[in-house]
């Protein structure tokens, strides 16, 4: 599955050791700088791993709880430093599409296009997205199960794209919690298909009455760690040089600084499973 992933994505090294690929990068592009300066330590780190690396930042956040969020510094400036990303640092890129007239202008500047959670059975948005012949990574509903999945895969997969990721990422958990529960991630590997761990996601505090999502940033290193030993084949982790300040979704986003150690740790949990 991941030699298949691999085939189809540039700059996109698929190791022989079984080791888990990354997908990581800021919640949403704040500027160059930051997303450039980003992209650059994490692929410091991942290549001295051996851990194959898809930088993520969402052009634009269309899904927030108050109407003064901030959504993003406009939609085409932060394509192109996406592109500028995937060009410069020699990684492969990824982000959010929300309507299907954004999957064509989307696949011009990333690689892989990913349907938020809320949209997973958006049948003209998965269609688009698979029309486009990017990978397409599609973010499991917090209102379904793994099994529910299958019916997304089949959408891109019959809409002529082969090259599908899915990636866990909670269910609801009364109004304002999430929990994990790791048979999805086995149940939709059956689907041939690499899965992937929503890390930091997962631990978000939704519907918060400030209008502000909460998240357990703490319980990162337990979730991923989770993951890795039930078989995942990638996590996604939102990491930021300082969560404290970051624009979007810093209440659940891990610290720039504490990536490296993290991802040694996980590594030895993969090689102590193999």
């Amino acid at each position: 599955m991941l030699q298949a992933l691999a085939n189809t994505l540039p700059h996109f090294r698929h190791t022989t050791s079984g080791q888990f690929f990354l997908m990581a990068g800021p919640c949403v592009i704040e500027g160059e700088d930051m997303a450039m300066r980003i992209a650059e330590r994490i692929k410091h780190m991942t290549d001295k791993l051996q851990i194959p690396f898809i930088f993520k930042g969402s052009y634009r956040k269309a899904n927030r709880s108050r109407l003064d969020s901030f959504t993003g510094i406009g939609d085409e400036t932060a394509l192109r430093i996406l592109q500028k990303v995937g060009r410069e640092i020699g990684v492969p890129t990824v982000t959010d599409i929300h309507e299907s007239s954004e999957a064509a202008l989307a696949a011009e500047y990333v690689d892989v296009l990913q349907i938020p959670a809320f949209l997973c059975r958006q049948t003209d948005l998965l269609i688009a997205a698979a029309q486009t012949g990017k990978v397409v990574n599609v973010k499991k509903g917090q209102f379904l199960n793994g099994e529910a999945m299958q019916w997304a895969v089949d959408k891109i997969r019959q809409s002529g794209n082969q090259h599908v990721i899915l990636t866990e990422r909670g269910n609801s958990f009364g109004y304002s919690d999430l929990v994990v529960d790791f048979r999805n991630l086995p149940t939709m590997r059956e689907f041939q298909v690499p899965v992937v761990m929503d890390v930091t996601h997962s631990l978000q505090r939704p519907n918060q009455s400030s209008g502000v999502t909460g998240g357990q940033p703490a319980l990162i290193e337990t979730i991923a760690k989770a993951a890795i030993a039930v078989g995942a084949d990638g996590l996604f982790i939102e990491t930021h040089p300082t969560p404290a300040t970051a624009l979007s979704d810093g209440a659940n986003m891990l610290p720039l600084e504490q990536l490296e150690a993290l991802l040694v740790k996980l590594t030895r949990v993969r090689q102590a499973i193999q």
